[in-house]
């Protein structure tokens, strides 16, 4: 009985099967299409003024942020000092008498 070798389906060199030249060829065409509507809406709101971008939500956002520092640190200030105190007598008493 003759033994058959079966090998895989290789393309040949420098040609991609159909398959996945079709699917290339569609995906760049979607990716096309999307980038040049996403252009051309740019360039609607452009010409609308509505460039204005979110300058008064990174505001808040900073204004909130430094807010929340400044409560974390007014109400965690005395229970820091009173840990770093208290850690500095344990290491100067080990030694100091």
């Amino acid at each position: 009985m003759k033994r058959m070798r079966h090998s895989p389906v290789r393309p040949r060199a420098g040609h991609a099967p159909r398959a996945l030249t079709r699917a290339a060829a569609g995906i760049t065409a979607w990716v096309v299409t999307r980038t040049g509507r996403w252009a051309a809406r740019n360039e609607r709101l452009a010409a609308a003024g509505a460039d204005r971008g979110d300058v008064p939500g990174w505001v808040m956002v900073t204004v909130m942020t430094a807010a929340l520092v400044v409560a974390i640190a007014t109400l965690a200030t005395p229970a820091l000092q009173s840990l770093f105190t208290s850690a500095i007598e344990q290491v100067t008493g080990v030694g100091g008498e």
